[in-house]
């Protein structure tokens, strides 16, 4: 489609900002669609109130069945916030999900997945089986298409944050 009739973003003046823009839009949506996705199941697989974040932060503490620190989870989901990590680490203790434990010398704790965490997230994992897993094999070459995505979205996540580095070395506008 003629971009001319397309839509007039105001962060679009030519074409690679239209395409750069088209994207950013997308993924917009595609997270925020994840996001639903990931609460409605959860909701499904256990009465706990816990949301996005403390669900996501489970699964990657589970992730290779051995415990992790506050800082490796942040950095495993390119986080910053370690605050509100320990925050949702909190509530997954409280809800008996994970356990944390002081590593011998160490000033550090990690924290595990306890027996009713691996039962939430294998009924997660069930149901996303059942649903989604099912619903993507319906798009044509799926295994391939989700690999290049991967691939990209990894690499514009390197040039996003040496983009916001570079950007924190300008001096802020003044105020008119």
């Amino acid at each position: 489609m003629d971009p001319t009739y397309y839509r007039r973003w105001h962060l679009a003046k030519t074409i690679p900002e239209l395409k750069v823009t088209e994207f950013e839009y997308a993924v917009i949506r595609y997270y925020e669609a994840f996001i639903r996705w990931v609460q409605s199941a959860v909701e499904v697989v256990s009465p706990l109130d816990i949301g996005f974040a403390e669900h996501l932060i489970l699964h990657v503490i589970r992730m290779q069945n051995r415990p992790k620190a506050a800082a490796t989870i942040a950095r495993m989901i390119n986080r910053d916030d370690i605050p509100n990590i320990q925050y949702c680490l909190r509530k997954l203790e409280t809800a008996k999900l994970i356990e944390k434990k002081k590593e011998k010398g160490s000033k550090t704790f990690t924290y595990s997945v306890t027996e009713e965490g691996q039962k939430l997230t294998n009924e997660y994992s069930d149901l996303r089986s059942e649903l989604l897993i099912k619903n993507l094999s319906a798009i044509a070459d799926v295994q391939e298409r989700l690999e290049d995505a991967t691939q990209l979205l990894s690499v514009l996540t390197g040039v996003y944050e040496e983009s916001g580095r570079i950007s924190s070395t300008y001096n802020q506008k003044p105020a008119e």
